[in-house]
């Protein structure tokens, strides 16, 4: 998990001195970005509070400094509010065990009035998937079982089947894209939410585990999943393209509705079929439409 000295430090070190009109004389500089004296004179504080709030030997640190320091450091929206999220957390938070995630009601309803057409799943804060509908279980990963996220120990991790299922790797024809969200969205989460046991554990797991995981975290970005593109080769229809969007509940903010929506003509033929893979009575039309796909792919 990262505090907020790692952050701040992370952040001095990628802005350039002359980007802030600092002069540097041609001098060999010891740190690649800022030094501690520079941003704290540019933030308006003094150099001696700036070091021990970077070293953790502060315990609190006021919004009109945090500013500041988000203004030296050209934070974007999602990364001052990480900052935040950071400034907040005790010097050593412990880990404790959170509660079991479920689906609220109230998402599910709305995910069921999506019906079939649209492929939709709901993700807890972790991103395991505590549930989908058919159509988005056969987009993302029609190789699991359809009825593992009812079962709170076997809900597939978005996260570990990007970094661990080499099956989900082949699905995503821009998995680095995508994967790297995955990794600035964790770290997002990973500040609002530092006490977390199972995440902090994911974390621990995926590092260990995936070396690609472990180079993005250790480059530091963090970013929110709320929209963005899938580029897919998928097993069953094809070359495929799809936009993702998230729907967040204000009272349920742990909870992310994605639906994916096709970005052309031979997308949405590609999802067509996906949605009658288990209406057998549909198979006349289903073969027109792998026809329609085939002419879309030749044309």
């Amino acid at each position: 998990m990262e505090n907020l000295g790692t952050f701040l430090k992370s952040r001095r070190d990628r802005v350039k001195p002359a980007e802030l009109g600092l002069r540097t004389y041609g001098t060999t500089r010891r740190v690649p970005g800022l030094r501690r004296e520079e941003l704290a004179q540019l933030a308006g504080v003094s150099a001696g509070y700036y070091t021990r709030l970077e070293q953790g030997q502060v315990e609190t640190a006021s919004e009109q400094v945090l500013n500041a320091l988000a203004r030296v450091l050209q934070l974007d929206e999602i990364e001052r509010v990480h900052l935040h999220n950071l400034a907040r957390q005790p010097s050593n938070p412990g880990l404790s065990e959170p509660r079991q995630e479920a689906p609220h009601p109230r998402v599910l309803t709305l995910m069921e009035s999506l019906d079939e057409a649209t492929p939709a799943i709901v993700l807890g804060r972790r991103g395991d998937v505590l549930a989908w509908n058919r159509t988005g279980h056969a987009l993302i990963a029609e190789h699991i079982d359809f009825d593992a996220p009812q079962e709170a120990a076997r809900r597939p991790s978005i996260p570990r089947m990007f970094f661990l299922d080499p099956l989900t790797r082949d699905l995503y024809r821009n998995w680095d894209e995508l994967a790297g969200i995955h990794v600035a969205y964790l770290r997002l989460t990973a500040g609002r939410f530092p006490t977390d046991a199972r995440l902090a554990g994911l974390i621990g797991e995926l590092t260990m585990r995936s070396d690609d995981f472990a180079m993005m975290w250790a480059a530091g970005e963090v970013a929110d999943c709320t929209v963005g593109s899938m580029q897919l080769q998928h097993p069953t229809v094809g070359a495929a393209s799809f936009t993702y969007q998230v729907w967040l509940q204000p009272d349920s903010p742990d909870l992310r509705l994605e639906i994916y929506t096709p970005n052309d003509a031979s997308s949405a033929v590609a999802l067509r079929i996906l949605n009658r893979q288990d209406h057998p009575d549909t198979e006349k039309h289903h073969r027109a439409d792998h026809c329609h796909l085939a002419d879309h792919v030749s044309s």
